[in-house]
């Protein structure tokens, strides 16, 4: 029969469309946002050090993205890399200094390396841009 693949063609092609298929799903994978996806998922589960690495990767293929620099942040201080983090959360204000969050991790993160008063001004800053928060009220007042 001319034009009907072999037994063997259709396993072939069966074979080709899984691999394509797989690439697809790699290519997905190592978009920032694949990236920035799996690092938060390892985050959930407490794999803070694991996350950082794959989240390292979102931030070189979308720099200056805020949403990447934060988890990236988060991660590091959560992993005990309280120096990275107050690198990426200084990055993260770079991108936007009006961000809460931003000024929060970077006090918290400054506290860790021993930097109280830079640590009270980003703390009092973060209680400022949101006034209702109270994880952000009782880290300044723990200080």
């Amino acid at each position: 029969m001319a034009g009907q693949p072999t037994p063997e063609e259709q396993g072939s092609v069966s074979r080709r469309d899984e691999e394509a298929l797989l690439r697809e799903e790699l290519a997905e994978r190592e978009t920032a946002y694949g990236l920035l996806q799996r690092g938060t998922a390892l985050m959930r589960r407490g794999h803070n050090a694991q996350a950082a690495v794959i989240l390292e990767r979102a931030a070189r293929l979308e720099p200056g993205k805020g949403s990447i620099v934060e988890a990236l942040g988060r991660a590091y201080y959560n992993s005990g890399q309280h120096a990275r983090a107050v690198e990426a959360f200084q990055a993260l204000l770079e991108i936007d200094p009006s961000a809460a969050y931003g000024h929060f991790g970077l006090g918290q993160s400054l506290k860790q390396v021993g930097r109280r008063t830079e640590a009270r001004t980003h703390l009092r800053l973060a209680c400022a841009l949101a006034p209702d928060s109270p994880l952000y009220r009782e880290a300044l007042g723990r200080l």
